[in-house]
Protein backbone atom coordinates (compact mmCIF):
# COMPACT_ATOMS: atom_id res chain seq x y z
CA UNK A 1 0.00 0.00 0.00
CA UNK A 2 2.69 2.19 0.85
CA UNK A 3 4.23 1.84 -2.75
CA UNK A 4 0.91 3.12 -4.37
CA UNK A 5 0.49 6.04 -2.39
CA UNK A 6 3.92 7.32 -2.06
CA UNK A 7 5.25 7.80 -5.85
CA UNK A 8 7.47 10.44 -5.50
CA UNK A 9 9.69 11.58 -8.61
CA UNK A 10 10.46 7.94 -10.41
CA UNK A 11 8.73 8.23 -14.11
CA UNK A 12 8.27 3.93 -14.23
CA UNK A 13 6.68 4.42 -10.83
CA UNK A 14 3.86 6.89 -11.87
CA UNK A 15 3.45 5.21 -15.13
CA UNK A 16 2.76 1.88 -13.30
CA UNK A 17 0.53 3.57 -11.74
CA UNK A 18 -1.39 5.37 -14.29
CA UNK A 19 -1.39 2.06 -15.94
CA UNK A 20 -3.34 0.33 -12.29
CA UNK A 21 -5.43 3.04 -12.33
CA UNK A 22 -6.70 2.81 -16.05
CA UNK A 23 -6.78 -1.26 -15.86
CA UNK A 24 -9.05 -0.25 -12.95
CA UNK A 25 -11.56 1.73 -14.38
CA UNK A 26 -11.96 -0.82 -16.85
CA UNK A 27 -12.52 -3.95 -14.43
CA UNK A 28 -15.27 -1.55 -12.78
CA UNK A 29 -17.11 -0.62 -16.25
CA UNK A 30 -17.02 -4.35 -17.33
CA UNK A 31 -18.51 -5.10 -13.98
CA UNK A 32 -21.32 -2.57 -14.41
CA UNK A 33 -21.83 -3.46 -17.78
CA UNK A 34 -22.30 -7.19 -17.30
CA UNK A 35 -24.36 -6.54 -14.27
CA UNK A 36 -26.76 -4.11 -16.21
CA UNK A 37 -26.69 -6.74 -18.98
CA UNK A 38 -27.49 -9.56 -17.31
CA UNK A 39 -31.11 -8.65 -15.94
CA UNK A 40 -33.43 -9.24 -18.36
CA UNK A 41 -35.92 -6.35 -19.49
CA UNK A 42 -34.24 -3.71 -16.49
CA UNK A 43 -35.78 -0.41 -15.46
CA UNK A 44 -35.00 2.48 -16.34
CA UNK A 45 -33.81 3.26 -12.46
CA UNK A 46 -31.89 0.05 -12.46
CA UNK A 47 -29.17 1.52 -15.97
CA UNK A 48 -29.01 4.28 -14.75
CA UNK A 49 -27.90 3.40 -11.28
CA UNK A 50 -25.70 1.34 -12.72
CA UNK A 51 -23.88 3.71 -15.01
CA UNK A 52 -24.42 7.08 -12.65
CA UNK A 53 -23.14 5.29 -9.20
CA UNK A 54 -19.83 4.48 -9.87
CA UNK A 55 -19.84 8.30 -10.81
CA UNK A 56 -21.83 9.56 -7.42
CA UNK A 57 -19.73 7.71 -4.95
CA UNK A 58 -16.44 9.28 -6.72
CA UNK A 59 -17.67 12.82 -6.36
CA UNK A 60 -18.89 12.52 -3.35
CA UNK A 61 -15.06 11.08 -2.36
CA UNK A 62 -13.58 13.52 -4.57
CA UNK A 63 -15.70 16.97 -3.30
CA UNK A 64 -18.39 16.05 -0.41
CA UNK A 65 -15.73 14.52 2.03
CA UNK A 66 -12.93 17.19 1.08
CA UNK A 67 -16.36 19.96 1.66
CA UNK A 68 -17.07 18.53 4.95
CA UNK A 69 -13.56 18.26 6.20
CA UNK A 70 -13.06 22.05 4.99
CA UNK A 71 -16.10 22.94 7.15
CA UNK A 72 -14.96 21.27 9.81
CA UNK A 73 -11.10 22.48 10.17
CA UNK A 74 -12.48 26.15 9.92
CA UNK A 75 -14.00 25.71 13.54
CA UNK A 76 -10.52 24.44 14.39
CA UNK A 77 -6.81 26.38 15.52
CA UNK A 78 -4.33 26.68 12.99
CA UNK A 79 -2.58 23.40 13.40
CA UNK A 80 -5.76 22.11 13.79
CA UNK A 81 -5.49 20.47 17.30
CA UNK A 82 -8.29 22.15 19.04
CA UNK A 83 -11.74 23.59 18.80
CA UNK A 84 -11.99 27.21 18.94
CA UNK A 85 -15.50 27.64 17.55
CA UNK A 86 -16.49 30.85 15.22
CA UNK A 87 -12.67 32.57 16.03
CA UNK A 88 -11.40 32.09 12.80
CA UNK A 89 -14.87 33.51 11.01
CA UNK A 90 -14.79 36.43 13.87
CA UNK A 91 -11.12 37.66 12.53
CA UNK A 92 -12.26 37.26 8.90
CA UNK A 93 -14.37 40.13 10.00
CA UNK A 94 -12.74 41.83 12.36
CA UNK A 95 -9.26 42.10 11.94
CA UNK A 96 -7.91 44.69 9.30
CA UNK A 97 -6.48 43.14 7.00
CA UNK A 98 -9.38 40.50 6.39
CA UNK A 99 -11.52 43.55 5.90
CA UNK A 100 -9.24 44.48 3.15
CA UNK A 101 -9.45 41.29 1.80
CA UNK A 102 -13.03 41.07 1.76
CA UNK A 103 -13.42 44.59 0.52
CA UNK A 104 -11.39 43.94 -2.31
CA UNK A 105 -13.40 40.74 -3.43
CA UNK A 106 -16.49 42.95 -2.93
CA UNK A 107 -14.81 45.63 -5.32
CA UNK A 108 -13.81 42.69 -7.93
CA UNK A 109 -17.73 41.56 -8.00
CA UNK A 110 -19.11 45.01 -8.41
CA UNK A 111 -16.82 46.79 -10.52
CA UNK A 112 -15.24 43.59 -13.12
CA UNK A 113 -18.54 42.32 -14.44
CA UNK A 114 -20.32 45.68 -15.11
CA UNK A 115 -17.46 46.64 -16.67
CA UNK A 116 -16.95 43.57 -18.64
CA UNK A 117 -20.70 43.48 -19.24
CA UNK A 118 -21.02 47.19 -20.64
CA UNK A 119 -17.86 47.19 -22.97
CA UNK A 120 -19.01 43.80 -24.65
CA UNK A 121 -22.24 45.32 -25.12
CA UNK A 122 -21.62 48.74 -26.74
CA UNK A 123 -19.16 46.22 -28.87
CA UNK A 124 -21.45 43.94 -29.97
CA UNK A 125 -23.93 46.32 -31.24
CA UNK A 126 -21.89 49.04 -32.62
CA UNK A 127 -19.79 46.13 -34.57
CA UNK A 128 -23.25 43.84 -35.22
CA UNK A 129 -23.76 44.38 -39.36
CA UNK A 130 -20.74 46.32 -39.86
CA UNK A 131 -18.46 45.75 -42.41
CA UNK A 132 -15.18 44.10 -40.85
CA UNK A 133 -18.09 42.73 -38.53
CA UNK A 134 -16.45 38.76 -38.35
CA UNK A 135 -12.53 40.59 -37.83
CA UNK A 136 -13.59 43.01 -35.23
CA UNK A 137 -15.38 40.24 -33.20
CA UNK A 138 -12.64 37.35 -33.46
CA UNK A 139 -10.12 40.31 -32.15
CA UNK A 140 -11.74 41.03 -29.24
CA UNK A 141 -12.92 37.19 -28.48
CA UNK A 142 -8.54 36.13 -28.61
CA UNK A 143 -7.82 37.27 -24.89
CA UNK A 144 -10.64 34.18 -24.03
CA UNK A 145 -7.68 31.74 -25.78
CA UNK A 146 -5.41 32.70 -22.92
CA UNK A 147 -4.97 31.11 -19.63
CA UNK A 148 -5.24 33.69 -16.34
CA UNK A 149 -1.64 33.17 -16.11
CA UNK A 150 -0.61 34.03 -19.42
CA UNK A 151 -2.93 37.51 -19.44
CA UNK A 152 -1.48 38.34 -16.31
CA UNK A 153 1.88 38.27 -17.41
CA UNK A 154 1.11 39.76 -20.34
CA UNK A 155 -0.41 42.68 -18.14
CA UNK A 156 2.76 42.68 -15.75
CA UNK A 157 4.84 43.46 -18.53
CA UNK A 158 2.13 46.53 -19.94
CA UNK A 159 2.55 47.81 -15.94
CA UNK A 160 6.42 47.23 -15.87
CA UNK A 161 8.35 49.96 -14.31
CA UNK A 162 12.05 51.74 -14.92
CA UNK A 163 13.58 54.61 -13.17
CA UNK A 164 13.27 57.40 -14.71
CA UNK A 165 16.16 58.03 -17.21
CA UNK A 166 16.28 54.68 -18.29
CA UNK A 167 14.50 52.95 -21.09
CA UNK A 168 11.33 51.68 -20.44
CA UNK A 169 9.69 48.40 -20.89
CA UNK A 170 6.44 48.61 -19.85
CA UNK A 171 4.36 49.68 -22.47
CA UNK A 172 2.01 51.95 -19.97
CA UNK A 173 5.09 53.59 -18.06
CA UNK A 174 6.43 54.50 -22.14
CA UNK A 175 3.34 56.31 -23.27
CA UNK A 176 3.55 57.99 -20.12
CA UNK A 177 7.39 58.89 -20.56
CA UNK A 178 6.55 60.13 -24.27
CA UNK A 179 4.12 62.42 -22.96
CA UNK A 180 6.34 64.30 -20.68
CA UNK A 181 5.15 62.28 -17.35
CA UNK A 182 7.03 60.39 -15.08
CA UNK A 183 7.20 56.89 -14.76
CA UNK A 184 4.80 55.14 -12.10
CA UNK A 185 5.21 52.16 -10.23
CA UNK A 186 1.62 51.42 -11.34
CA UNK A 187 1.04 48.71 -8.80
CA UNK A 188 2.34 50.13 -5.96
CA UNK A 189 -0.84 52.09 -4.74
CA UNK A 190 -4.29 51.13 -3.93
CA UNK A 191 -7.00 50.98 -4.67
CA UNK A 192 -5.71 51.59 -8.30
CA UNK A 193 -3.66 48.46 -8.28
CA UNK A 194 -6.88 46.30 -7.65
CA UNK A 195 -8.48 48.13 -10.58
CA UNK A 196 -5.41 48.05 -12.88
CA UNK A 197 -5.77 43.71 -11.86
CA UNK A 198 -9.18 43.92 -12.66
CA UNK A 199 -8.68 45.28 -16.15
CA UNK A 200 -7.00 41.70 -16.88
CA UNK A 201 -10.13 40.33 -15.96
CA UNK A 202 -12.38 42.37 -18.27
CA UNK A 203 -9.71 41.95 -20.91
CA UNK A 204 -10.63 38.75 -21.09
CA UNK A 205 -13.93 38.36 -20.22
CA UNK A 206 -15.43 41.16 -22.47
CA UNK A 207 -15.31 38.71 -25.51
CA UNK A 208 -17.54 36.37 -24.02
CA UNK A 209 -19.74 39.00 -23.16
CA UNK A 210 -19.41 40.51 -26.14
CA UNK A 211 -20.70 36.54 -27.73
CA UNK A 212 -23.23 36.31 -25.77
CA UNK A 213 -25.07 39.32 -25.79
CA UNK A 214 -24.34 39.61 -29.80
CA UNK A 215 -25.83 36.55 -30.14
CA UNK A 216 -28.77 37.34 -27.93
CA UNK A 217 -29.52 40.91 -29.93
CA UNK A 218 -29.75 38.54 -33.22
CA UNK A 219 -32.31 36.72 -31.44
CA UNK A 220 -34.77 39.63 -30.66
CA UNK A 221 -37.56 39.25 -33.27
CA UNK A 222 -37.64 41.02 -36.59
CA UNK A 223 -41.19 42.55 -36.03
CA UNK A 224 -40.60 43.85 -32.76
CA UNK A 225 -37.51 46.24 -33.87
CA UNK A 226 -40.10 46.84 -36.87
CA UNK A 227 -42.94 48.29 -34.79
CA UNK A 228 -40.03 50.04 -33.10
CA UNK A 229 -38.86 51.91 -35.60
CA UNK A 230 -42.87 52.21 -36.78
CA UNK A 231 -43.38 54.30 -33.72
CA UNK A 232 -40.45 56.58 -34.17
CA UNK A 233 -37.62 54.72 -32.13
CA UNK A 234 -34.11 54.96 -33.65
CA UNK A 235 -30.57 55.51 -32.77
CA UNK A 236 -30.32 55.29 -28.45
CA UNK A 237 -34.03 55.02 -28.24
CA UNK A 238 -33.96 51.82 -29.88
CA UNK A 239 -31.54 50.54 -27.74
CA UNK A 240 -32.76 51.26 -24.18
CA UNK A 241 -36.02 50.69 -24.83
CA UNK A 242 -36.13 47.45 -26.90
CA UNK A 243 -32.79 46.12 -27.57
CA UNK A 244 -31.85 46.45 -23.16
CA UNK A 245 -35.37 44.67 -22.15
CA UNK A 246 -35.50 41.52 -24.94
CA UNK A 247 -31.72 40.87 -24.09
CA UNK A 248 -32.64 41.24 -20.46
CA UNK A 249 -31.82 37.20 -19.20
CA UNK A 250 -28.79 36.69 -21.25
CA UNK A 251 -27.42 40.43 -19.51
CA UNK A 252 -28.24 38.63 -16.11
CA UNK A 253 -26.40 35.40 -16.63
CA UNK A 254 -23.46 37.32 -18.49
CA UNK A 255 -23.16 39.58 -15.22
CA UNK A 256 -23.41 36.53 -13.24
CA UNK A 257 -21.29 34.41 -14.76
CA UNK A 258 -18.59 36.59 -14.71
CA UNK A 259 -19.17 37.42 -11.26
CA UNK A 260 -18.34 34.10 -10.43
CA UNK A 261 -15.17 34.07 -12.26
CA UNK A 262 -14.02 36.84 -10.44
CA UNK A 263 -14.41 35.20 -7.45
CA UNK A 264 -11.74 33.03 -8.56
CA UNK A 265 -9.21 35.92 -9.66
CA UNK A 266 -6.66 33.93 -7.53
CA UNK A 267 -4.08 33.22 -10.70
CA UNK A 268 -4.48 36.69 -11.66
CA UNK A 269 -3.58 38.58 -8.43
CA UNK A 270 -0.92 35.98 -7.33
CA UNK A 271 0.30 36.06 -10.67
CA UNK A 272 1.24 39.99 -10.38
CA UNK A 273 1.60 41.12 -6.70
CA UNK A 274 0.99 37.58 -5.00
CA UNK A 275 -1.47 39.31 -2.83
CA UNK A 276 0.86 42.43 -1.52
CA UNK A 277 0.59 45.84 -1.65
CA UNK A 278 -3.16 45.87 -0.46
CA UNK A 279 -4.30 43.90 -3.09
CA UNK A 280 -5.27 39.80 -1.89
CA UNK A 281 -8.43 39.04 -2.50
CA UNK A 282 -10.22 35.62 -0.38
CA UNK A 283 -9.30 33.06 -2.78
CA UNK A 284 -5.45 34.17 -2.55
CA UNK A 285 -5.63 34.69 1.02
CA UNK A 286 -6.93 31.18 1.61
CA UNK A 287 -4.16 30.18 -0.32
CA UNK A 288 -1.76 31.99 1.83
CA UNK A 289 -2.90 31.23 5.19
CA UNK A 290 -3.18 27.46 4.26
CA UNK A 291 -0.22 26.50 2.61
CA UNK A 292 2.27 29.56 3.09
CA UNK A 293 1.66 30.65 6.63
CA UNK A 294 0.14 27.29 7.42
CA UNK A 295 -2.64 28.08 9.23
CA UNK A 296 -5.45 25.07 8.05
CA UNK A 297 -8.31 26.94 10.50
CA UNK A 298 -8.04 30.13 9.08
CA UNK A 299 -7.68 29.14 5.74
CA UNK A 300 -10.50 26.46 5.65
CA UNK A 301 -12.74 29.49 7.24
CA UNK A 302 -11.86 31.50 3.91
CA UNK A 303 -12.85 28.91 1.65
CA UNK A 304 -16.12 28.06 3.18
CA UNK A 305 -16.91 32.08 3.39
CA UNK A 306 -15.92 32.16 -0.20
CA UNK A 307 -18.26 29.29 -0.82
CA UNK A 308 -21.19 30.70 0.87
CA UNK A 309 -20.70 33.65 -1.20
CA UNK A 310 -20.84 31.53 -4.32
CA UNK A 311 -23.82 30.04 -4.09
CA UNK A 312 -26.59 32.86 -4.42
CA UNK A 313 -24.82 34.02 -6.76
CA UNK A 314 -24.97 30.23 -8.88
CA UNK A 315 -28.62 30.04 -7.80
CA UNK A 316 -29.52 33.39 -9.23
CA UNK A 317 -27.66 32.30 -12.48
CA UNK A 318 -29.48 29.28 -13.01
CA UNK A 319 -32.53 30.71 -12.48
CA UNK A 320 -32.31 33.48 -14.94
CA UNK A 321 -30.51 30.74 -17.91
CA UNK A 322 -34.23 28.54 -16.87
CA UNK A 323 -36.34 31.84 -17.91
CA UNK A 324 -34.32 32.77 -20.70
CA UNK A 325 -34.87 28.95 -22.09
CA UNK A 326 -38.81 29.43 -21.29
CA UNK A 327 -38.77 32.80 -23.48
CA UNK A 328 -36.77 31.17 -26.00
Amino acid sequence: MDWLLHAGDDPVHKILLMIIAIALFVVVMALILLVVDRRRNPSKWFVAGGFVGPALVLLAAGLLYPAFGTIVNSFQNKNGSAFVGLDNYARAFTEPAFLLVLGNTALWVLVAPLLATFIGLVYAVVVDHSRFEKFAKALVFLPMAISMVGASIIWKFVYEYRPQGVDQTGLLNQLVVWLGGTPTQFLLDRPGNTLLLMVVLIWIQTGFSMTLLSASIRAIPTDIVEAARLDGLSGFGMFWRITIPSIRPALVVVLTTIAMTTLKAFDIVRTMTAGRYGTSVVANEFYEQSFRQLNTGMGAALAVLLFVIVIPVIIYNVRQMRLAEEVR
